[in-house]
């Protein structure tokens, strides 16, 4: 993978970003508390990216939510009006104490709406289910425009390797070492987009045109993921920009 120097990015936050804009979004807990405390709050976390990516989405759309439309893909209820998106989402990974997207523009505001949404709806049932009442998030989520087509293909393998081997049992230092094993254990996080990217999984989370754009193989991919994860240097200092804090 060609190296990134100098990539061109900007720092936004909850600002417009335009239509067709592709954006690096971040958000973790407040003080480094687990955002998700049990494998129920990360599926909600799914459910909350396949089903609020809608403006026509109904109020009370988790009464109408049932096992069957999670098994069957994250089908969405027939009897919901037409699906009215406010983003393609191209890539993610749930993490317990944050969570990274790759982003798209579709509609005016559209990131913003959605961000908004996601972050309110996992505050409101963090609390509720915890007996919490002070805010789930640090402050407003990050984000960084993505202006280069070689640097959003970093962004996507950095989202769907790097994050998943940090899970990795002896951390991430061991998954380098250890990279086919690792890779094929990554492949098996379901809170992450990488079996997607990876061939091995078509989820309706996540936009398959956009993905198939940015690699024409899973085997493209992989060989992606192996260079970044060799590549010790853009993980520390050379891309220091990437991780938003992570």
């Amino acid at each position: 993978m060609p190296k990134l120097f100098g990539a061109s990015i900007s720092l936004m936050r909850k600002e417009q970003f335009g239509v067709g804009t592709t954006v690096h979004v971040v958000n973790r807990g407040a003080h480094q508390v687990p955002i998700v405390r049990s494998d129920n709050d990360r599926w909600r976390f799914l459910k909350l990216l396949r089903y609020l990516n809608d403006a026509n989405v109904p109020h009370n759309w988790e009464r109408d939510i049932h096992p069957d439309h999670i098994r069957n893909n994250f089908s969405r209820p027939l009897q919901w009006e037409t699906a009215e998106p406010y983003v393609a989402l191209i890539s993610y990974c749930l993490m317990d104490n944050h969570f990274h997207l790759l982003l798209r523009e579709l509609v005016e505001n559209g990131i913003s709406k959605f961000m908004q949404r996601v972050s309110k709806s996992m505050a409101s049932h963090f609390n509720a289910k915890y007996r919490g009442s002070g805010s789930l998030f640090q402050g407003p989520y990050r984000a960084r425009i993505i202006e280069d087509d070689v640097y959003l293909q970093y962004v996507a393998t950095y989202i769907n390797i790097k994050n998943p081997f940090e899970r990795f049992p002896g951390g991430l230092g061991r998954a380098v070492k250890n990279f086919p094993e690792a890779y094929t254990w990554a492949t098996q996080y379901p809170f992450s987009s990488t079996a997607d990217f990876a061939g091995i999984r078509s989820s309706s989370l996540i936009d398959q045109t956009l993905r198939r754009e940015l690699f024409a193989s899973p085997q493209e991919f992989r060989t992606a993921a192996q260079e970044l994860m060799e590549d010790r240097v853009a993980l520390t200092d050379t891309h220091q920009f990437l991780v938003l804090e992570d």
